[in-house]
């Protein structure tokens, strides 16, 4: 199944917001064209570990290898190089934009302008084009101009301050959040403005920024609640007020969820702590919630004589939501996540076999229409240069030469 078949994508992209978007376009059945610069391409292609022909190293080692970070990020994305630094370049780009749906770019906010290829260019000979730009701050505001990368954004939205323990420093999210949700929101955007452009026949520009995807994350949780009340703001493994976290047990950890009387009462009747309801600081949500650390000690104290399948089991049997905390080998062994596509074997384009011990992300939602299509690994710096500049701009190979020589393409 190829939902977005019949749309065309051009995106200038770089590292990891841009590329996501690109994969993530490319799924759906997209044609999506990356444009790279000539010799140079997107930097994340020079950041190892490397995958080619003798294998994996931290270092490249022939020719065909292929960074994995660039693989994990560019699946089914058509690479061509076009230097938009030179006129012939930027003529070239404003042709196919022409003939393209979308163009999207996560370049320093401006550089696209300052080219001449910003929107406003594209959409005078494109007028129903939806241009797409992420950027750390967004295109406009006081901090639009500077440096930014997810570290940065974790920081300045205060998201780090949010994580990690109560008792401890502000802790970054261990992905990189911004840059991996604010693609999200921008392919749904995306998806939207084209729904728009059905209705109307009007292009637009979208503006997404990595910060304010971060905020709208943030206060999906009552935080202003909890600023006004003093409350603090980390609450590490636990949640505010209650006594859902995580647990020592004898063999490992456990995370549980208490959100009702009914759950707490049920776990009290499973590790022995009946008569806790009765104790006058535990006997009401807000007494509960006024002495939580004193709960946690109670339940605690109990826990520690459970393995973790034995605590499963009996919570699972009495409605108890619980699961162990798995190390990241573990997870990565489970069958689920194979069986279901969301982890898939890292391939080389052009290639059936796989890369040794490589992982490339999949796509967590099931279509009962269909599957979505199988799609080639990662392309080589270049690798469609004939076919779309032939194809789009009817350019042959003696054209395509002269181009190569003087650095266009």
């Amino acid at each position: 199944m190829k939902p977005l078949e019949d749309l065309r994508v051009l995106s200038v992209t770089v590292f990891l917001a841009g590329p996501f978007l690109s994969m993530t376009l490319a799924r759906f059945g997209a044609e999506v064209i990356k444009i790279e610069m000539p010799e140079v391409g997107d930097p994340i292609r020079n950041v190892g570990p490397f995958a080619g022909p003798e294998g994996v190293h931290p270092e490249r080692r022939t020719d065909e290898d292929l960074s994995i970070r660039f693989l994990k990020r560019s699946e089914g994305v058509k690479s061509v190089t076009l230097n938009l630094k030179d006129p012939d370049g930027r003529q070239m780009f404003l042709e196919l934009a022409r003939q393209s749906d979308v163009v999207i770019e996560n370049l320093s906010p401006g550089s696209m302008k300052r080219l001449g290829l910003g929107y406003e260019k594209v959409a005078k000979v494109n007028p129903g084009i939806v241009y797409c730009s992420i950027a750390g701050y967004g295109q406009t505001g006081p901090y639009k101009d500077l440096p930014a990368h997810d570290h940065q954004i974790q920081a300045m939205s205060g998201i780090m301050d949010m994580n990690g323990s109560t008792d401890g420093p502000p802790t970054r999210i261990g992905v990189f959040v911004g840059d991996l949700v604010t693609p999200l929101y921008a392919a749904y955007s995306i998806l939207g403005a084209l729904r728009h452009k059905e209705k109307t026949g009007e292009g637009q520009y979208l503006d997404a920024s990595m910060i304010d995807t971060l905020a709208t994350l943030m206060f999906m949780e009552p935080m202003e609640y909890v600023l006004r009340e003093g409350l603090p703001v980390r609450a590490g493994n636990d949640s505010r007020g209650s006594a859902t976290g995580l647990y020592r047990l004898r063999d490992g950890d456990v995370i549980i969820t208490i959100g009702t009387t009914t759950r707490l009462e049920a776990l009290f009747k499973v590790i022995g702590g009946e008569g806790l309801m009765e104790e006058p600081r535990f006997s009401t949500p807000t007494d509960r919630e006024s002495n939580i650390d004193d709960l946690r000690l109670e339940i605690q104290k109990r826990f520690t004589r459970f393995n973790c399948a034995d605590a499963i089991s009996c919570l699972e049997a009495v409605g108890v939501p619980i699961a162990r905390v798995r190390t990241l080998p573990e997870a990565i062994e489970d069958t689920h996540f194979r069986d279901r596509g969301t982890l898939k074997p890292m391939r080389r384009h052009g290639s059936e076999e796989p890369i040794e011990a490589g992982i490339i992300s999949g796509f967590p939602i099931e279509f009962s229409g269909g599957a979505l299509p199988q799609l080639d690994g990662g392309a080589p710096l270049g690798h469609h240069n004939t076919e779309i500049y032939s194809s789009l701009l009817d350019l042959d190979g003696v054209k395509l030469n002269e181009l190569k020589k003087r650095g266009v393409i």
